[in-house]
């Protein structure tokens, strides 16, 4: 087998979304970064291969930002017919256009060596090029869900439900014990212009009646993705995935048979477009870290002054049974939205210089329940991936971070459009003094440091409209940072469950500027261009820019459908 070296300053073990967020974020603060995916494509849970949608806090005004929504934008803009290979791609080309990311795919990581207390290094093997790879890194993030580096490195974990008694958890068992919520198998339907029939296969279970789907509504469109067509919980989440998978291929296959050949489900024109051979799972290893977030943490809001991302999904915890159980597959606690994460939740208690992000991050069972949501993982990985590169800029431990530069981090996350709940974000010195007049309403609130709907308006505008900064003298700008509407309360999901007839197409928000102008003056009466953009489509827009003047405009000229367009913030630098 051929074997490679590589050297860098983070290893991201993982490439689900918590992973991509973190190497993405990483690479973007400047370090050298390996992402070792053991799977062809990237998105985990989201990819193609299991088919979940990605779900995130509940509420008016609560989507996740940052790296996740300029994904789920791009998304939007080139797959317009819902195409879940391209929506692969999305992930897999923004990784690739980082010139400081090494990607592995296909590259499974089978050991480490330890020095002391810290991880030294890992190594991972792709089958497809019998290509050993060793990653020597500063720094490492496990993003695997599974926990993978801990029984390798001795990092402390937990797995099951904890006793009731000991965090006072009235969601949890009154002894401790080894289950987990269970994994899924989904599929997808088109519907067609005709009947069509299905025979299934010999080893597929068989549904006569709906006695087995009481509280599983079953429709295949639009209510349901078969999330609930769940077993393994009540097994070993980790050990057992293989024997667990093959009972629910039965399982699924049976579904779909009873909803096509058993019933009158209004099926007739529907086909077995996909069925996943990947179980998407739920819960496994939970990491250690300097603390334990708790059922009694997210019902109380996350006031932590630590916090580096937000959950909002509520507490909702699945039977270990699943589709076996008879009675209800999950039980929804309360949980206000948002909910903050602390950053102690996110490095290891034990060993030095380990973070992780997803659903391994140091929470009971019960948080978990909350956090483990793909959009929230997302922003843990961007959160993880943003404090590597700041221990590394510092040359400190992850938790030093905490200890000295926590501020720093929670800073710069806002700066990359990263919602941290009970805060606002700072504005640079050229923004703060910048004398603010313009079209439309609300021009002010610009710099005002509130990125998003409920902290603030934004400026309203028609299209044509524009708003200038005004100085007592020449000021020479560097950059520019805009933050633009993209619709955070919009209704679809990153993509579909299943495919009806006729369905309409993905785009972008109608409330997203295309097109808008940033002109310079000396005097406040001849402007001149110094950038233009035709084609925007991202919600936060950083450009580097060399223009002087002592007025500067932002002129919208056009949005993606509205007649009215809105800009919650314009930086310059």
């Amino acid at each position: 087998m051929r074997e490679r070296t590589h050297t860098v300053d983070l290893c991201v073990i993982g490439g689900g979304l918590a992973g991509v967020c973190a190497a993405i974020a990483a690479a973007r603060r400047g370090m050298t970064v390996a992402l070792m995916q053991d799977r062809p494509v990237l998105g985990g849970n989201a990819s193609s291969e299991i088919r979940m949608w990605v779900c995130g806090a509940h509420g008016e005004n609560n989507r996740e930002t940052g790296i996740i929504e300029e994904l789920e934008l791009e998304n939007y803009y080139r797959n317009p017919e819902s195409n879940f290979y391209i929506w692969d791609s999305v992930s897999y080309e923004k990784v690739k256009a980082e010139a400081n990311i090494t990607l592995l795919l296909n590259c499974v990581c089978i050991g480490c060596e330890m020095d002391g207390s810290s991880v030294k290094s890992v190594r991972g093997v792709q089958l497809t090029n019998e290509t050993a790879h060793t990653v020597y890194a500063r720094y490492f993030t496990d993003c695997s869900g599974d926990g993978v580096l801990a029984p390798m490195t001795g990092a402390a974990v937990r797995m099951g439900r904890e006793a009731a008694s000991e965090f006072n958890e009235d969601i949890e068992p009154e002894t401790a014990d080894p289950f987990t919520m269970g994994m899924s198998i989904l599929f997808q339907a088109r519907e067609t212009d005709g009947p069509k029939t299905f025979v299934p296969p010999p080893s597929a279970y068989r549904y006569d009646n709906d006695d087995a789907f009481k509280f599983r509504p079953h429709a295949c469109y639009p209510v349901t993705n078969y999330w609930w067509i769940e077993l393994g919980g009540d097994k070993d989440s980790i050990h057992d995935t293989e024997s667990v998978k093959d009972e629910l291929i039965k399982t699924a296959f049976g579904v779909w048979d009873h909803l096509k050949n058993r019933g009158d489900h209004g099926m007739d024109n529907w086909v077995l477009e996909w069925i996943g051979f990947l179980p998407g799972k739920r819960e496994s290893r939970r990491y250690v870290g300097d603390y334990i977030m708790n059922q009694n943490d997210v019902a109380a809001g996350g006031r932590f002054a630590d916090v580096v991302a937000y959950g909002g999904w509520t507490m909702d915890d699945h039977h270990p049974g699943g589709f076996l159980h008879k009675g209800p597959p999950n039980i929804f606690h309360p949980a206000p939205s948002p909910f903050g994460i602390p950053y102690r939740c996110l490095y290891s208690k034990n060993i030095d210089n380990l973070f992780f992000a997803g659903r391994n991050i140091s929470v009971t069972h019960a948080a978990l329940s909350a956090t483990r949501v793909m959009g929230t993982c997302a922003v843990l990985g961007q959160a993880a991936g943003t404090a590597a590169a700041l221990a590394a800029e510092k040359g400190v431990s992850p938790r030093r971070v905490y200890e000295n530069h926590i501020e720093e981090l929670r800073l710069r996350l806002m700066d990359d459009d990263c919602c941290l709940p009970y805060a606002k974000r700072r504005v640079g010195p050229l923004t703060a003094e910048a004398a603010v007049a313009g079209s439309g309403v609300g021009c002010e609130s610009l710099t005002d440091g509130n990125d998003r709907p409920g902290a603030s308006d934004g400026w309203l505008t028609k299209t044509g409209g524009g708003v200038t900064y005004g100085y007592r003298e020449i000021k020479n700008i560097r950059g520019f940072r805009l933050v633009f509407d993209s619709d955070l309360n919009r209704g679809t999901r990153n993509m579909p469950c299943s495919y009806p007839l006729n369905a309409e197409a993905r785009k972008v928000p109608g409330a997203m500027v295309k097109s808008f102008k940033i002109e310079a003056s000396d005097d406040g009466k001849n402007f001149r261009d110094v950038y233009i953009e035709t084609n925007n489509y991202q919600r936060l827009v950083n450009k580097a820019l060399n223009a002087s003047g002592k007025y500067f405009r932002l002129t919208v000229m056009d949005t993606w459908g509205n007649d009215m367009a809105r800009v919650f913030s314009w930086d310059l630098v």
